[in-house]
């Protein structure tokens, strides 16, 4: 689990890098004042031209780490920025440009280091967003957007005629169930985990694939097949293509004739060689998301003002005819609603795919989150034990629902077992008070495979009926540290290497058994336990007003797990899928 590295969290950042209008255009002086002090803006926009060679003596060095496909153009752009002499207040710009996958220099930012770079520019602001939304990472400022780039499906030219390319058009899910019907058109795509452009059209997929009957079980079914065709970055996909004009390369399994793209990929596989066929770009018609690549300063309160001064002066550059220029020649857009139609013939679009609709606004937090938590546990399969409170408290009704929060919890529990597929385990115990002797818990139904025959069902069915049967117990309290560390030794105890094993004890109080043991033998028994070469992270939700967040992170953070408190118990099924990323991420 080690390889997952995306966000989890999206809404803590004060600025949004995602841009929402739909007028979105390359970024330019309206956002300097967000990264530099007072003055600073209106010597960028001055631009303090000089066309001398002295500027050169003195000359502001700035080092970017950009996202692979961006890297060349602003390399261009800044070789024009020398040969042209141009310069930040009578300083010329020296700017060097590095090739850095996104995924990697987050991961720098979010350990508290610095990057070898002043500049950042990786693909998406889902980047930048998970940065700025950890508090002990490098800080980042991000300044605006210097290009976009949609993302759809890429098709060697057979498998793309297959289909009724250019003039039959497809939604997300419709291309994706194409590919999973014929084995001779094989689909693949990068890790969303560390990729912007694979994650961003899984959220597409499963958004969409949840307004239909059965849809999270199908988006999941959709996610098992893509990830036993994926690579780790988006440098590799394209490796995966075949290399004859036939489409297939018989006898080679592993090639795909469809693969999850953007425009620019598209357009500079296209423009590369002359010794392959060039790819037929769908654009689907439910919409494109899209890469934004935005423009971030790192840590910028410790950058000098000629440097804050120099990057975004190298910023307008970009903003400005020959930038844009330079951009376009590379396969960007530096309009999110308009490509010329060299750029998207080149990418392998045509009229009637509809390139020229606005490409789709961000996808919710929530929505993203749920897409990556939904692929963790379908990359790696879980074992997951769930313990749910049963106590009288649990028949409280939940405000402006009609239900209770037994009602709510039992729901959210469903829809989370529908994202699982028949690969994992997953096992459900209840807890009150003395519900079996003096057990504060009792065994509904054991960790066992879902997809497992039990009498005329399977696994799934049986715990899909233990979730809808869940009840409060009248007059029972909350037994909740006997019950955690005994779940707990029985989840290390049937640990499985391969999967991803974890706890999850959901509560909406804290602990009422008086003959219990206390919370510091608790945490004490829980470290003794804990085995990093086999771990089993425990994650806590406590549910409403009476439970004790601060309790439960501090129960949680002795496996390696995490603690969290919702309000609502419909809430739960996000957090889950939530904290799963978090602690696959660490592990």
């Amino acid at each position: 689990m080690g390889r997952h590295s995306l966000p989890d969290e999206y809404g803590a950042s004060a600025v949004d890098p995602r841009p929402r209008a739909r007028r979105r255009t390359v970024a330019v002086a309206t956002v300097l004042v967000l990264t530099v002090a007072a003055g600073t803006a209106a010597a960028v926009r001055s631009g303090l031209l000089s066309f001398g060679t002295s500027c050169r003596d003195n000359a502001i060095r700035l080092k970017v780490a950009a996202s692979p496909d961006m890297a060349p153009a602003l390399k261009a752009a800044a070789e024009a920025a020398r040969k042209q002499n141009i310069t930040s207040d009578g300083r010329c710009l020296d700017i060097g440009v590095t090739a850095s996958d996104a995924y990697k220099v987050t991961d720098t930012l979010r350990s508290g280091k610095k990057p070898d770079a002043q500049v950042w520019v990786p693909d998406s602001g889902l980047w930048v967003q998970r940065v700025t939304a950890d508090s002990k990472a490098t800080p980042v400022t991000p300044a605006g957007n210097v290009a976009y780039s949609p993302v759809g499906i890429a098709m060697v030219p057979s498998a793309a005629k297959s289909l009724g390319w250019p003039d039959k058009t497809y939604t997300w899910t419709e291309l994706a169930g194409a590919t999973m019907q014929d084995d001779r058109l094989e689909l693949g795509g990068a890790d969303p985990s560390r990729s912007a452009t694979g994650l961003l059209a899984l959220t597409q997929l499963t958004t969409e694939s949840a307004k239909v009957k059965d849809g999270d079980t199908q988006a999941a079914a959709m996610a098992k097949v893509l990830s036993q065709r994926t690579v780790d970055s988006d440098s590799q996909v394209l490796d995966t293509l075949p290399r004859d004009s036939s489409g297939t390369e018989k006898g080679n399994p592993k090639r795909n004739q469809a693969v999850i793209l953007s425009e620019q990929s598209a357009f500079a596989y296209n423009s590369s060689s002359d010794t392959h066929e060039g790819l037929d770009l769908f654009y689907p018609k439910d919409g494109s998301p899209a890469l934004d690549y935005p423009f971030a300063l790192v840590d910028q309160p410790q950058l000098t003002t000629d440097q804050s001064r120099a990057a975004l002066r190298f910023m307008t550059l970009l903003g400005e005819k020959e930038g844009r220029g330079i951009l376009a020649g590379h396969g960007f857009r530096t309009e999110d609603t308009n490509a010329s139609t060299a750029l998207v013939t080149r990418a392998g679009g045509r009229s009637p795919q509809p390139y020229a609709e606005p490409t789709l606004d961000p996808a919710s937090d929530k929505a993203v989150e749920e897409a990556l938590g939904m692929w963790t546990i379908t990359v790696q399969s879980a074992r997951i034990t769930t313990v749910v409170d049963a106590s009288s408290s649990m028949a409280e009704p939940v405000p402006g629902t009609g239900q209770s929060r037994m009602d709510v919890t039992k729901a959210s529990l469903l829809q989370a077992l529908a994202t699982f597929t028949p690969e994992d385990e997953i096992g459900l115990w209840e807890f009150s008070t003395k519900l079996d002797g003096d057990k504060d818990y009792r065994v509904l139904v054991p960790t066992e495979r879902l997809g497992d025959r039990k009498g005329n069902g399977t696994q799934r069915d049986t715990l899909s009926a233990a979730f809808s049967a869940l009840q409060p117990v009248t007059n029972g309290a909350t037994g909740l540290y006997d019950t955690t560390l005994a779940a707990y030794k029985a989840a290390t105890s049937s640990y499985v290497k391969g999967k991803f094993n974890a706890l999850v004890v959901l509560t909406d109080g804290v602990n009422q058994d008086p003959g219990s043991i206390s919370r510091s033998t608790l945490i004490s028994d829980l470290q003794k336990l804990t085995d990093p070469e086999r771990p089993v992270p425990l994650i806590v939700i406590a549910v409403g007003p009476e439970a004790s967040k601060e309790e439960a992170e501090q129960i949680a953070k002795a496996t390696g797990g995490s603690g969290h408190q919702v309000n609502d118990p419909s809430q739960i099924h996000s957090v889950i899928l939530k904290a799963i990323v978090e602690a696959g991420s660490r592990s």
